[in-house]
């Protein structure tokens, strides 16, 4: 192992350190798990009990139903916010992955889901590290160390979206490679039932590519459709109105001043944890879904129609997989719903990064600068710093001053992910290919993706 490769790997082993120490820290102080784990753990145990997990009641007569031994919290505990948050938002899909947590005791599968979710995401950290350090080990090394020291925030939420993420980034592992690929296409598979919307327009890509990309996605198309039929007609005999249901839920999470709600309201995602659509940015200025929706998605669709057009006929090579993916990790944030957990799907642009770095230039600092601010702020300690910062310094008491403080906080990000996006999409499209260097391995060379009957 050479000097450089060394040291980039000892910065993703020290940002991995932090990453558990500081998940573990922030798990102790919760006393507990947290929201997002307690609803798809008593939604999938209201399924196995033969109850609606689309019902709120029913959802919460399940966590009742633990009492004081369990971790999820007793009668005591139950307040307005745990009520208001036991609303299943997720499609049934997501029971083919927490299907078998509900038959542990609370304590045994949050600890499983807490180990899946770290192991899943350092897994795929150290697997986008494998691929950029063919290029740029200490460059790649150092943004996944700003990744990870950031992240243990990750841990303590215990969202379904951090395990989608992860599985997602080691299954384009496994398939850009090409080893592992039944694990890549299970990883897949599990991170398409578990949040669709996050890796959903990855697997896209690897759909409109062609050759052996597209069988790829095709195979785990049908391990999905094979998962969950099943599933969704067990949930429509136990709640024939989920669709109804889970539609009524996700307008009440929205509506304005709800948890949901991008616009510039108390309770929305500002902050730690904070929503990265452009629907935060522009409701600063707007606060009108009928307004900041549709400039939204009029600003996504030309960039998403564009890069579709793209990989439909530009020659499919590693080269291309990795910019066309990087471009679509940061773009897929910005149009529908997405949290700070989410965006950590721009792991995605390591390999693209550190290609780039590698090729020298002036485009290499841009890259580089591009992707250090978008580390750092999809993280959430750098966020409750800057929180802390404004409330100790000012008086936020005026409709005024509150409008500048959620400016502060919500333009940053997703602006960020939008050049980010914006950046790697130009590169994707501009018609000078990108040399690939000498002497690198067989597994990162610029060759044509083989056809699925090579394959």
């Amino acid at each position: 192992m050479s000097r450089a490769r060394a040291d980039g790997l000892y910065l993703w082993l020290i940002g991995s350190m932090c990453f558990i120490l500081s998940g573990a820290f922030l798990v102790t102080t919760n006393h507990g798990p947290v929201l997002d784990f307690k609803l798809v753990y008593c939604s999938a145990r209201c399924l196995i009990q033969h109850c609606d997990p689309y019902q709120q009641s029913d959802v919460l007569h399940i966590y009742r139903a633990e009492g004081e031994a369990s971790p999820l919290g007793s009668d005591a505990h139950i307040d307005d916010h745990i009520k208001f948050a036991m609303r299943n938002m997720y499609p049934p899909s997501e029971f083919v992955f927490t299907l078998p947590f509900a038959f542990f005791s609370p304590a045994v599968a949050y600890g499983l889901w807490i180990a899946l979710l770290a192991g899943s995401f350092l897994l795929a950290s150290l697997l986008m590290w494998n691929l950029g350090a063919c290029y740029a080990p200490i460059i790649s090394g150092g943004l996944l160390f700003l990744s990870l020291i950031f992240g243990g925030s990750l841990i303590s939420y215990g969202n379904p979206g951090c395990i989608a993420v992860g599985l997602c980034v080691v299954a384009v592992w496994c398939f850009l490679q090409e080893r592992f690929v039944p694990a890549g296409i299970l990883c897949f598979a599990a991170s398409l039932v578990l949040k669709p919307h996050d890796g959903g327009l990855v697997w896209i890509y690897f759909l409109l590519a062609g050759g052996v990309y597209r069988t790829r996605a095709l195979q785990t198309l049908g391990v999905v459709t094979v998962l969950c039929l099943p599933m969704i007609l067990w949930v429509q005999h136990l709640s024939p109105h989920w669709i109804q249901e889970m539609h009524q839920t996700l307008q009440v999470l929205t509506a304005h001043g709800a948890l949901n709600d991008p616009g510039p309201t108390p309770a929305g995602g500002h902050g730690s944890c904070m929503i990265t659509s452009l629907q935060s940015i522009i409701s600063v200025f707007w606060d009108d879904p009928r307004i900041y929706n549709p400039i939204s998605y009029l600003i996504c669709a030309p960039l998403l129609i564009a890069w579709g057009i793209r990989t439909v006929r530009v020659r499919p090579t590693q080269r291309n997989a990795w910019f066309a993916l990087a471009a679509i990790a940061a773009l897929s944030m910005l149009p529908l719903y997405h949290r700070q957990y989410d965006s950590k799907l721009i792991l995605l642009t390591i390999p693209a990064c550190a290609l780039l770095w590698a090729e020298g230039g002036p485009i290499k600092w841009i890259a580089f600068a591009v992707n250090t601010i978008g580390f750092i702020l999809t993280g959430d300690l750098p966020w409750a710093f800057v929180i802390s910062m404004c409330l100790r310094t000012h008086q936020y008491t005026t409709a005024a001053s509150m409008q500048k403080l959620t400016a502060v906080l919500d333009i940053p990000l997703p602006l960020t992910l939008l050049v980010m996006g914006v950046f790697y999409l130009w590169i994707y499209l501009r018609n000078a290919a990108v040399p690939v260097l000498p002497g690198k391995p067989e597994g990162m060379a610029d060759a044509p993706i083989p056809t699925a009957a090579a394959s």
